[in-house]
């Protein structure tokens, strides 16, 4: 029976392994979206000096979306593949956050990177209100606040677990 057992958590052990396909997969469209935003910066350069005011500001917003969407599929990479699947080896040009970052702190890490995310977009919606309805701008607001509480909720959460693991340490 022990054999058994040994062979069924080696086997869901190594089912682990399986992540690394929507690993690679997240680091395919990362290089899509890279393309994505280098046709967005030409157009955003070639048209540089004829854009308005907030027209570029808006233009910029985009491009700030865009990376921060980018770094938010490069940290669940990472951190998802460090944490679920194999760490990285040690090597001196490691990168200092590497290994650091648990599931809790990722959630954090993720949801702060979507209320930075929402708010760019909803900057982009107050700067182009003519173009919305009142019960759009309400709604737009909502979820993003939706997004905040959240993001504020988790991290409560993370911070009140990092005190419980620390109050059990002192104790042991």
């Amino acid at each position: 029976m022990k054999r058994l057992e040994l062979a069924i958590e080696s086997i869901i052990l190594a089912s682990r392994w399986l992540l690394v396909a929507f690993y690679l997969g997240l680091g395919v469209a990362l290089a899509i979206y890279a393309a994505s935003f280098g046709k967005k910066l030409v157009e955003f350069v070639s048209a540089a000096l004829t854009l308005g005011d907030t027209d570029t500001i808006l233009k910029m917003l985009g491009l700030i979306d865009a990376a921060l969407v980018a770094s938010l599929v490069v940290m669940v990479i990472i951190s998802g593949y460090e944490n679920f699947v194999s760490r990285f080896d040690e090597h001196d040009g490691k990168v200092h956050w590497l290994g650091t970052i648990d599931v809790g702190s990722l959630k954090v890490k993720v949801a702060s990177t979507i209320v930075a995310i929402s708010s760019i977009h909803l900057l982009q919606v107050f700067l182009n209100h003519a173009f919305y309805t009142t019960d759009q701008l309400m709604w737009l607001t909502i979820m993003h606040l939706a997004f905040v509480v959240s993001a504020l909720m988790l991290a409560s959460i993370d911070r009140l677990m990092g005190l419980g693991k620390s109050k059990k340490a002192e104790a042991e």
